[in-house]
């Protein structure tokens, strides 16, 4: 009987133990066949757990102004494209620089925006007072420097791309008074027409610029009264800084005169007349601020947007532009990229004979953000400037 006992207790020992060794195989094979799958699809995991960038844009116009807004609204749809599912962009368009700017960005942020472009030089104040209290939040402010820890700017050298355009319509006027329409007397909107005016007087000293305000971004009937008003002064070339751009092409075109273009290229509304323009491709730039604050590595300051980066760029040439006017431009164009030309170097006088720039100096984008004068060669009242 004791052997029996024995025998049946070592039997209930070798089952236990053959129930260990089981369960200690099934967990092998179980992490054999699961684990090869977690080493191959990672990037699912991930995916799964890191949040999506919301960028909103506040634009000042609509986007299919084929202008200002435009412009804006194409380099938003190169974030999207370009960083796919990374993003998730929106948009806001014909906002007031006013108290709407203000409650238009708050409510971007509570449907989850962390990164906000505000494209206009009249969203500053509103920008200071929603970035105080939500210090989580990056915004872009165009135009000006916010100078805070979540504010940045960017500020673009439109006055780069007018220069050529100066430089072209300097060498095809025939009676050396050209026209500038500008929107609003503010330092974005002076560096273009100075720049314009240098860039003519530059291959023809004879060269001068009648300015008419606005006092607007947006105003068809304004802009057209206005043009109308330069063609009827005797110009014979029509340059402008508004945010749409075909009230002032097709008016032009209409009656005969040369047109330089703004911001985007318009140069299928003025078959006959169009000369060249600025362009804009904002979308690299904006592409790369979106990936610095998924990387955590944007800092704020004021950044350059420019020819050599690819932001500002000159428009296609009309058919009545010379071989030789386009040569001459597309030369220009490169030793501004390169740095051998810098518009506004000194010496620089303005109208009234004050030197702004000094011999050998040249201007930073701190400088050029500030301008409040007009250039010798401008006719034209220059209001007093909002304060900035």
């Amino acid at each position: 009987m004791i052997f029996g006992k024995l025998l049946s207790g070592r039997l209930l020992y070798n089952a236990r133990q053959l129930g260990v060794l089981i369960s200690k195989l099934l967990i092998v094979l179980s992490l054999f066949f699961v684990l090869p799958y977690l080493q191959i699809n990672p990037a699912n995991a991930v995916a799964k757990t890191t949040p999506v960038l919301k960028v909103g844009f506040l634009y000042v116009g609509p986007i299919n102004d084929w202008g200002w807004t435009h412009a804006q609204e194409e380099g938003r749809l190169y974030v999207q494209n370009a960083l796919k599912d990374k993003v998730e962009t929106s948009y806001v368009e014909s906002i007031y620089e006013s108290a709407e700017a203000e409650r238009v960005i708050e409510r971007m942020i509570a449907q989850g925006c962390k990164l906000i472009f505000a494209t206009s030089y009249g969203y500053l104040e509103p920008v200071l007072r929603v970035s105080a209290r939500h210090p989580d939040v990056t915004f872009m402010q165009l135009s000006r420097n916010g100078d805070k820890k979540n504010v940045g700017g960017y500020f673009f050298l439109n006055g780069e791309s007018l220069y050529l355009a100066g430089v072209a319509a300097g060498r095809m006027t025939k009676t050396n008074i050209l026209g500038f329409v500008g929107s609003h007397p503010v330092p974005s909107i002076l560096q273009a027409i100075n720049a314009f005016a240098l860039g003519a007087q530059s291959v023809n000293p004879k060269a001068r610029v009648k300015v008419v305000w606005t006092n607007t971004w947006i105003d068809p009937a304004t802009e057209v009264e206005a043009a109308k008003g330069l063609i009827d002064s005797g110009i014979d070339i029509l340059a402008f800084d508004q945010s749409d751009s075909l009230p002032i092409v097709k008016t032009a075109e209409k009656a005969g005169i040369k047109i330089i273009g703004c911001y985007f290229d318009t140069h299928e509304f003025a078959p006959k007349q169009w000369l060249t323009g600025g362009n804009l491709n904002w979308g690299p730039f904006y592409a790369k601020t979106c990936q610095q604050i998924l990387d955590h590595t944007w800092k704020s300051g004021f950044y350059k947007c420019d020819l050599a980066n690819g932001t500002v760029d000159i428009a296609a040439f009309g058919p009545s532009v010379p071989n030789a006017v386009r040569k001459e431009v597309l030369d220009l164009k490169e030793k501004i990229k390169t740095g051998q030309l810098v518009v506004f170097a000194g010496p620089l006088k303005d109208a009234q004979g004050k030197l702004r720039m000094q011999a050998g100096k040249k201007p930073d984008i701190e400088w050029i953000s500030k301008m409040n004068f007009f250039v010798p060669g401008i006719d034209g009242n220059l209001p007093k400037m909002p304060e900035n």
